[in-house]
């Protein structure tokens, strides 16, 4: 297996991203406890185009406040334009505008993980840059479907400002 044969696809972006307010559903896992996540999501999927002030169609799966022994908060949500209608049932997290890695995830859901850890592992440790003390998050298009995989998912890295 030839080096290109590994990374067809496309390649890891830098992205400026601008300050984003999510809202949703949210839970704590573990790395033993993230197959939970598809489960979020199912509860989550009902209350799209309901969520007070929510923006467009594109949803959010933001990773938070990790635990520092491999848990972490993840918010199965949407962006809204502001906090002043919320129901407590939604959990919200801000994006703080910063940069980011982004890389397009190829392959089915459950291997998100793994497009992580190639940013993380691989990429970071050869781009020079540091990762930053910030929320990770996935992007979904407004035209993703969960069943089928079709669909843009992109994985965003917080990254240090150089």
């Amino acid at each position: 297996m030839d080096e290109h044969s590994k990374s067809a696809g496309p390649a890891p972006r830098l992205e400026k991203g601008h300050f984003l307010l999510i809202a949703g559903l949210g839970g704590h896992f573990t790395p033993e406890t993230t197959q939970g996540i598809s489960e979020l999501w199912e509860r989550f999927i009902p209350h799209l185009g309901k969520v007070p002030d929510q923006v467009g169609e594109v949803t959010y799966g933001v990773c938070c406040n990790p635990d520092g022994q491999g848990g972490f908060d993840y918010i199965a949500g949407v962006e809204i334009s502001r906090l002043d209608d919320l129901p407590e049932l939604y959990r919200w997290i801000e994006l703080p505008a910063q940069p980011y890695v982004v890389l397009e995830h190829q392959g089915p859901l459950s291997s998100v993980p793994q497009t992580f850890g190639y940013l993380l592992k691989t990429w970071l440790p050869q781009s020079g840059r540091e990762a930053a003390e910030a929320p990770a998050f996935e992007r979904y298009s407004a035209d993703f479907n969960p069943c089928t995989g079709q669909g843009v998912l992109e994985v965003w890295l917080p990254l240090k400002e150089q």
